[in-house]
């Protein structure tokens, strides 16, 4: 995953991808309900420690996990693929290329178990 990491543009570049998928993401009718009053520049921040550490970068995140962070949220099946669809369509905006856009949704789907937790 070092190699995506670094392919991606490291740090700065997640950094830009993350920060534009959250705009689009509390744009979101079927999200935005999720994000408020939540402090964004943290969650921003944070989420981007933690795209960096799973695809490979520097280990600077030392949240919850995945499951524990999501566990009482309610997140549902549909509102977990328009995330994905949302992170899909950033990564595309980005010129990532196809491989490397699905090994990040990869890693994408296998979080889903940890995340929706409604119906």
């Amino acid at each position: 995953m070092n190699d995506l990491f670094n392919k991606i543009g490291g740090a700065p570049a997640i950094s830009a991808v993350v920060r534009q998928f959250y705009r689009d993401v509390v744009s979101s009718p079927i999200l935005k309900h999720h994000f408020e009053n939540i402090d964004m520049p943290r969650l921003i921040d944070h989420q981007t420690k933690f795209l960096c550490h799973v695809l490979g970068g520097p280990a600077d995140y030392t949240g919850r996990s995945l499951a524990a962070s999501h566990r009482n949220l309610g997140i549902t099946s549909a509102e977990f693929a328009e995330v994905a669809e949302i992170l899909q369509e950033t990564l595309e905006d980005f010129d990532l290329n196809h491989a490397d856009i699905a090994s990040v949704m990869s890693v994408v789907a296998s979080t889903r178990s940890d995340i929706v937790s409604g119906s």
